[in-house]
């Protein structure tokens, strides 16, 4: 009777595979729900690693799973996964079912970020105690190491890579959004297991001891204070020697809450060491790492409700200083709200942010990093307080923000300097990155958060011989001869030795520090200013060139009499970069402008002085150059000047098709069919004829004028003087040709169809109306050559 059970769990697991290729999605959801509910845990502890990898996807992205970043509302079974996922469903279920057998499940360590991949593989333990005791030592060596995970951590695991595990997806389709099954359950997991309000609700399952066993992250010795901070001492503790964990009963309540964190802080943020990073400056090094911009959604998902979370701690709880909590009661969940930003996210996410502000491509998708920040930067807004909402820029920052301001300050002032050198390099002209420099303007600009930064810069470059000079006295009592001043001196010696601390431990003792007040990035911010000037400029002139040119499609135009705008389809001018794009980008630089000047103190007549000066050196003639180029063979070539002068937008080439007028893509107003009958046409016309069309446009007389006009397309020799165009390529689109596109448009045959319908009322045939026509158009065509240059200089 023994031998079918022993058998039974492969039975299951090979029942399940042929399912999964034979039943319907929703049919092998209902199955496991009920294998779940039925079989004991000692069967299911098969099928889970094979059920985590049908749902998430394998490590190395061959098996793409569920799909869960591509699966949206719209889809039928967007509901049934949630429902099975979500944290007091099926899959959850089986998770604490088989955490009370205390399974493993191993994950190979080459599937670990790079820094903690390269500690483990240097055989010294990792800073996260999350794979502290885990690590297997098979007979093989260092290189096939596994950790061994409990059944909750190895489902967190598995979820948190699903995120960066590159998967090939189907063309046309891109990652998660707001409303994907991937980011929705990235939600409710925070929420379910770092509540605001309340606490982590217990497990469903109980086993037969009345609850799930915690595997203790953290021994009952080691206290929060130590997470996520470099050791002072130089010693670093070897693999072979994990320290040994023993259960703590107060960790209980939040073993799940700090998993989750851990897990999800070390695979999406933790690819960057600060050894790494520094090494990462070099151009030869390749980037270990390269997020995402779904990547970076999911993070800054993450920061909003660890802020939230954070700011749901009791009052009485407030106090950053350990000590003030040895003598009260804690719980484990208010110690864990109180250091969760500090301790588990500041470094990884300052290391995160910085690679992507240096690597990310200069284009608007960097948006979602820079709202990642501003988000991080900013915790008051997620302090659930409903009173008043005033804009962010009215909005005093209240005093008592001042302590997280001084414990992130390089989160503040070095990432500003990294923006700062690359808004120089963006082109403030375009829309979104205008409203990128506005956006990070807006939010140092509000009351008080400058001055906290000041203040913070001035802890930091305190002296080191008179923060020991006031040390030493500081903590003398009355009765010792001290003063009752000594409590605020004792204050101001942790606030210095708080922001020395946080500067030392995320750039290395050996950092030179730049303080974003000094002179040195006031002359870098007078620059970008300068460049935010010159981007207004070269917007106001795009918008007029613009108005000008709406301006001269009179009602002649309309009916044909205008110069053709087949050549203007590929037009310098960007969508977004046009109307009511190019006044926001106005409003949005000036709004920045104004709120520079605040942050940094400047004044205003020396700021208005620089802006006309600047409009001076500017004229017509000089803003209609093009870019400095160097001819080539093959055309102009941009010089780094020019590239520079394109970035800022100080010049742009006036970019028009200068390919065949013919081959242009089929405009909207154009008939598609005409199009291509007409192209047939007048090319069987060209082939022929084209050797008389050349000799009678090459004649210096009246008859070659009047052929170049109807033959030649106007000012082309001028247009593509301009053009990096090979000479072969432009010699053949200059010969002369007949032209029968025009006929094409809408407009075009709606006039002819009411010329012919006016034709027929004053009882004209069909032929005498086509010989009017044709008449009309000579006579303005000899019109056009006796009187059009006059009618230009005019």
């Amino acid at each position: 009777m023994a031998a079918p059970t022993l058998q039974q769990p492969s039975f299951l697991l090979a029942n399940l595979k042929a399912d999964s290729t034979t039943k319907p999605f929703l049919q092998r959801c209902q199955d496991l729900v009920k294998i779940i509910d039925d079989y004991p845990a000692k069967e299911l502890h098969v099928i889970f690693p094979w059920l985590v990898e049908t749902v998430f996807g394998s490590l190395d992205g061959v098996i793409a799973g569920w799909n869960l970043r591509l699966l949206h509302s719209r889809c039928n079974e967007y509901n049934v996964v949630l429902g099975f996922l979500n944290p007091s469903g099926p899959m959850m279920k089986l998770v604490y079912k088989l955490q009370a057998e205390e399974y493993k499940y191993e994950i190979p360590v080459n599937h670990l970020p790079g820094p903690v991949k390269a500690c483990i593989q240097q055989g010294v333990l990792p800073d996260c105690p999350l794979f502290h005791n885990k690590l297997q030592f098979p007979p093989s060596g260092l290189l096939t190491l596994n950790l061994a995970l409990n059944p909750f951590e190895f489902f967190m695991f598995n979820f948190a890579y699903c995120l960066v595990t590159p998967k090939n997806y189907p063309q046309g389709q891109q990652g998660s959004s707001a409303d994907s099954a991937y980011f929705v359950l990235v939600d409710t997991y925070l929420k379910y297991f770092l509540p605001s309000e309340g606490s982590v609700p217990p497990s469903p399952f109980s086993d037969s001891r009345g609850s799930v066993t915690a595997p203790s992250p953290r021994s009952s010795s080691v206290s929060f204070a130590g997470y996520g901070v470099h050791s002072p001492s130089l010693l670093k503790h070897h693999i072979f020697h994990q320290p040994s964990v023993t259960a703590d009963p107060a960790a209980q309540e939040i073993w799940r809450s700090e998993t989750l964190l851990q897990m999800f802080v070390e695979i999406w943020l933790h690819h960057y060491s600060l050894e790494m990073y520094q090494k990462l400056q070099s151009p030869q090094v390749k980037e270990p790492f390269s997020p995402t911009e779904e990547h970076v959604l999911v993070v800054r998902l993450m920061v909003k409700h660890l802020h939230a979370f954070s700011n749901s701690l009791k009052p009485e709880h407030l106090s950053s200083s350990p000590s003030a909590h040895s003598h009260t009661h804690t719980s484990p969940l208010e110690e864990f709200k109180r250091v969760v930003v500090q301790r588990f996210v500041q470094q990884k996410l300052y290391l995160f942010l910085q690679h992507c502000f240096g690597h990310w491509p200069l284009d608007a998708s960097f948006r979602a990093v820079l709202e990642t920040w501003l988000s991080y930067v900013q915790p008051w807004r997620y302090t659930g307080e409903k009173t008043n909402p005033q804009p962010d820029q009215n909005r005093t920052v209240p005093d008592k923000w001042e302590s997280f301001v001084q414990e992130n300050l390089l989160m503040y002032t070095k990432l500003f300097q990294v923006l700062l050198n690359r808004a120089v390099r963006t082109d403030l002209v375009n829309a979104r990155n205008a409203l990128m420099v506005f956006r990070v303007a807006k939010v140092f600009a509000q009351p008080n958060l400058a001055e906290m930064i000041q203040r913070g810069e001035q802890l930091f470059l305190e002296p080191e011989h008179v923060l020991h000079h006031r040390q030493s006295r500081g903590y003398l009592t009355p009765n010792q001869g001290g003063s009752f001043l000594s409590s605020r001196q004792r204050v101001v010696t942790d606030m210095v030795f708080r922001v020395k601390s946080h500067v030392y431990a995320l750039e290395g003792q050996d950092c030179q520090y730049k303080q974003m007040f000094g002179s040195e990035l006031r002359g870098a911010v007078m620059k970008l200013i300068q460049i935010i000037a010159q981007a207004r400029q070269t917007a106001k002139r795009i918008s007029d060139h613009s108005s000008e040119m709406a301006s001269n499609n009179s009602f002649l135009s309309w009916f044909g009499m205008g110069p053709s705008d087949l050549g203007n389809g590929f037009c310098g001018v960007e969508p977004e970069d046009s109307g009511e794009c190019l006044r926001k980008t106005h409003e949005n630089l000036d709004r920045a402008l104004e709120n520079l000047c605040q942050i940094f103190k400047l004044n205003q007549g020396q700021l208005t002085q620089l802006i006309s000066n600047l409009g001076s050196s500017q004229d017509d003639g000089n803003c209609k150059q093009l870019p400095d180029c160097i001819q080539g063979d093959n055309g102009l070539i941009l010089t780094d000047l020019g590239r520079r002068q394109m970035i800022s937008g100080l010049r742009r080439f006036d970019i028009q098709y200068q390919g065949d007028p013919e081959l242009q893509p089929i405009r909207s107003y154009e008939s598609a069919l005409l199009v291509r009958l007409f192209y047939r046409i007048s090319s069987l016309v060209n082939d022929r004829f084209g050797g008389h069309m050349n000799a009678l446009c090459s004649r210096p007389d009246f008859l070659g004028r009047l052929g170049r006009h109807y033959l030649a397309e106007p000012d082309s020799a001028a247009k593509l003087r301009q053009s990096p165009l090979s000479r072969r390529t432009s010699e053949k689109n200059r010969q002369p040709r007949l032209s029968l596109r025009p006929l094409a448009s809408y407009r075009m045959i709606l006039l002819l169809l009411l010329f012919y319908g006016l034709g027929a009322l004053l009882s004209l045939s069909p032929v005498s109306s086509t010989l009017l026509v044709l008449t009309g158009g000579f006579l303005y065509g000899l019109v056009m050559t006796l009187f059009g240059d006059k009618l230009k200089t005019h």
